[in-house]
């Protein structure tokens, strides 16, 4: 009786054992392996299909150089403008702003130095006329046998002496201001007149000038300033190691803060040959179009300067995560699998982006689709 119920016992507990394995089997065979890196993600074929892939590699990559500068007068379309002779300011007709032509009169100067030219003028132009009288007369007396040729020769020395003291008084009225119409009708009319007159040699406006009536002034006096504003500068100043980047003919974009950012177009005109030794920097300059006269001389301006291409790593922008701080691309370990790797990252421009340092050249990284990889990394971390 006991080893019958022994044995029925025994039946019993193998049963139960039997069962807890066959339980336990399947169970184990039901959850695949999750991987144990937090970085690596394993994407299913849905994930596959949302995502683009890309191998990084070495392309021609221009940098854009960010420098400071400002707008400036165009220094082709700008004049100075002096007083011609020495004297004391009459009376001043040009206003500030006032848009003027060549030969517009800004101020009238009476000058005591250009009335003793005028009046050394009109003596040596009677004296060279007297002399081509006399010269005209010998040879008419030559030609009769009645002079000599020596006499003769005599004459027509002074003249010639007489006709080029008359053209350096001209010359000399010519330097102090004068045109050769209004020197023509004084040696006809025979009057002198001490007023000198300031002209524009420019058309443009008067932007500047520093005289007032009674001022005496001298040739080397800048009275006004004439410029033409409907094309100004933009010069900028570009540290000198980065002056290797930059040559004339890039393009650049010029931001006006005063304009609420504006950004004007253009390319570089001018680079330059040295080094200024107190700043190390170079200059360059670009050329815009100012017909509406927004910009204006002196205001602030940033350039954006797009460099000379340089070989260097490249990915696309959208291939790269922010995530606490950090920038993540997805990078391609087999088929399926991905880990986010961290990235030091460079210029961008273009929609691409440089690599200083965590890839490398063939590389297989995610170009679209990273954000979602990251979520479902991150997803996964948090369970």
């Amino acid at each position: 009786m006991i080893s019958r119920i022994s044995t029925s016992a025994a039946l019993i507990a193998l049963c139960f054992s039997l069962a807890a394995c066959g339980d336990k089997a399947p169970a184990e065979s039901a959850a695949p392996a999750a991987p144990t890196d937090p970085n690596m993600v394993i994407a299913d074929e849905a994930m596959r299909a949302r995502i683009k892939m890309v191998t990084v590699g070495m392309e021609p990559f221009s940098d854009v150089l960010r420098v400071a500068g400002l707008i400036d007068f165009d220094r082709q379309r700008m004049a100075r403008i002096g007083a011609p002779v020495t004297g004391r300011v009459a009376d001043i007709t040009a206003t500030l702003g006032q848009a003027v032509k060549p030969g517009d009169v800004l101020a009238r100067l009476h000058s005591t130095e250009l009335g003793s030219a005028q009046l050394a003028y009109l003596k040596a132009r009677a004296q060279a006329e007297l002399q081509m009288d006399n010269k005209e007369r010998a040879r008419q007396l030559f030609a009769a046998d009645v002079i000599g040729k020596a006499e003769l020769q005599r004459r027509e020395n002074e003249a010639a002496v007489a006709a080029a003291e008359s053209r350096a008084a001209s010359d000399q009225l010519k330097v102090l201001g004068m045109s050769s119409a209004a020197i023509a009708n004084m040696g006809k009319s025979g009057e002198i007149s001490s007023f000198s007159p300031v002209v524009s040699t420019l058309r443009g406006s008067v932007v500047e000038f520093k005289v007032s009536p009674g001022q005496v002034v001298q040739p080397a006096d800048a009275l006004f300033t004439v410029a033409d504003l409907s094309q100004v500068w933009a010069v900028a100043e570009v540290p000198e190691q980065q002056a290797d980047l930059v040559a004339t003919g890039q393009t650049v974009d010029i931001e006006v803060p005063a304009l609420n950012h504006m950004k004007f177009s253009g390319e570089l005109i001018y680079v330059g040959q040295i080094v200024n030794p107190e700043t190390r920097t170079v200059q360059v300059r670009t050329a815009i179009d100012n017909k509406d006269g927004r910009l204006k001389p002196a205001m602030l301006a940033t350039m954006l300067i797009a460099s000379r291409p340089t070989e260097q790593l490249v990915i696309p922008a959208s291939a790269v995560v922010r995530f606490e701080n950090e920038d993540l691309v997805f990078v391609e370990s087999k088929e399926g699998q991905f880990r986010a790797t961290q990235v030091q990252l460079g210029q961008s421009h273009n929609g691409s982006r440089t690599v200083i340092s965590g890839l490398k050249a063939g590389d297989r990284i995610v170009s679209e689709g990273a954000f979602h990889l990251n979520n479902q990394r991150v997803g996964i971390a948090q369970e």
